[in-house]
């Protein structure tokens, strides 16, 4: 019976196209995903896009747009990356979606009957691009320093309250007892000082007649359900839960879903770390669920050393165009190598071409064109083993330490010790001169042409399988190279003059 394995992306809004800083968490949820499959496990991945709340209302308004249709129109954008970034996911959801809706308000009946949802008048400063209620010491010069381009706004009425101070100890308990909940240790250090510092109850609703795009409030038809509230829920709605529900009519119920893949992954962003590791979990334990397996948390992305804002005109580059442009391949790579796994990183033209040309296209492409070239004129086939022990042992070497990696979603280094194998392979070349090589051997015992080429197509059908979950176009496109003997340029150097 194979192991069940559930991992998911945040949900992103649908207020705008698709963005690097998505790309790079869906791609890195993608390789876990992809290896996990790999090792035999039946996975659940799920991605899918946020469509309430007060930005993407305003948003539709401003472009004179039904709201439904308008998330119609950029959910099917975000969908178009399974295609643009060779992802595998196999569910995505929307939090439009009517299942989600009722799985939502069941939800929010749990907590309610557990006495953690309540009533009150308020006012607070509100970050409608974070969707976040804010206080004074978060704020630098009166606005949020993610989203400076955008006023703070002032909500005062009655709304509906999630008793999250509650939940203190019980949140604590949980990251003592699972010391790697949150990855990388120092975000759960931070998460822990935050929960520790005192937590208060936050608005799980707003007034229908302020906010009328989200769920309804079951029960009480003036208060709409706060986006938060209702999008943290997808990560068990798309599981099919509650089990009691119908998924829709086209689409039988399976009860036994959500009971074999929760808990699960998640991957989110270094600005979701208190939505997803703190509320989210603690709406779990009110709900009477388990709480989420782990929590991996990545960080920004900055343009040429910049800090990504508008007002700066320091836009990232939208990460389809890169992909028409050099490929799905090279972009993956940058992504995943270019950046740290779990810190900010830097992009720029520059940096990328310079990426590509020295592990690409001088690395992997030259290594890959150069045996293969030979491979064929002396008619050497690829080796079902080697006998080489140097070789042999810094390929399992190579194995074990990306198993490791891979679990510790350090997805840069993973590349750079398969990085260290594709640059074996090129000082091995170097050093035995294959081309200089005759069949057989040459006296003095110099090894022959077809024992230098057979240890390198093997080093190469390995990388190739190493590579399958990180750069899977390129893999598939070197074992057929490999099978038809037929070698093809895989990444062509670009010419930075031009």
């Amino acid at each position: 019976m194979k192991n069940k394995f559930y991992i998911t992306t945040t949900l992103p809004y649908v207020n705008a196209e698709p963005h690097i800083g998505f790309a790079l968490e869906i791609i890195q949820a993608d390789v876990v995903a992809r290896y996990r499959t790999k090792l035999g496990d039946e996975v659940f991945f799920n991605t899918g896009t946020d469509e309430h709340g007060l930005k993407i209302y305003q948003k539709a308004l401003e472009e004179k747009k039904d709201p439904q249709a308008y998330c119609d129109e950029y959910a099917a954008k975000f969908d178009l990356l399974k295609i643009k970034l060779n992802l595998s996911y196999n569910n995505f959801i929307r939090t439009t979606d009517k299942h989600h809706i009722e799985a939502c308000q069941e939800f929010w009946k749990r907590c309610e009957k557990n006495g953690d949802i309540y009533k009150k008048n308020y006012k607070t400063k509100y970050c409608v691009g974070c969707e976040l209620e804010k206080t004074d010491s978060e704020l630098v010069d009166g606005k949020c320093p993610i989203h400076s381009n955008r006023e703070i706004e002032i909500i005062e009425e009655e709304n509906y309250f999630f008793r999250f101070s509650k939940y203190q100890q019980l949140l604590l308990d949980l990251y003592d007892k699972n010391k790697d909940f949150v990855v990388p240790a120092h975000r759960q250090k931070e998460i822990y000082n935050f929960v520790k510092s005192g937590l208060q109850d936050f608005s799980i609703s707003r007034l229908k007649t302020k906010m009328p795009w989200g769920v309804p409030v079951p029960g009480d038809g003036e208060h709409i359900m706060y986006v938060w509230f209702d999008a943290l829920i997808n990560y068990i709605s798309c599981l099919g839960w509650p089990t009691f529900a119908k998924v829709s009519a086209s689409k039988p119920k399976n009860e036994k879903k959500f009971k074999e893949f929760w808990p699960g992954i998640q991957v989110a962003g270094k600005d979701n770390l208190r939505q997803q590791t703190a509320m989210w979990q603690a709406m779990l334990l009110s709900a009477g669920l388990s709480t989420s397996k782990q929590v991996f948390i990545h960080g920004f992305i900055n343009l040429a050393g910049q800090k990504i804002s508008k007002s700066s005109g320091a836009i990232l580059p939208n990460p389809i165009e890169l992909v028409d442009k050099y490929g799905i391949d090279a972009v993956r790579y940058y992504l995943l190598r270019g950046i740290p796994s779990a810190e900010d990183g830097d992009f720029s033209i520059e940096k990328f071409e310079e990426l590509y040309n020295a592990d690409l296209a001088n690395g992997l492409g030259n290594l890959v064109a150069r045996v293969l070239a030979l491979a064929v004129k002396n008619k050497i086939q690829l080796p079902n083993e080697i006998k080489d022990k140097e070789i042999t042992i810094f390929i399992e070497k190579t194995k074990k330490g990306l198993e490791k990696l891979i679990k510790e979603f350090e997805f840069n280094r993973g590349l750079g010790e398969i990085w260290k194998l594709v640059s074996f392979c090129n000082s091995y070349i170097d050093k035995t001169k294959p081309w200089e090589l005759t069949k057989g051997g040459a006296k003095g015992n110099i090894e022959g042409i077809e024992l230098v080429l057979s240890n390198l197509i093997y080093c190469i059908s390995e990388i190739a399988d190493l590579i399958e979950s990180f750069l899977p176009e390129t893999s598939e496109k070197i074992k057929k190279q490999l099978k038809s003997n037929k070698p093809e340029i895989l990444f062509p150097r670009l010419d930075k003059t031009k």
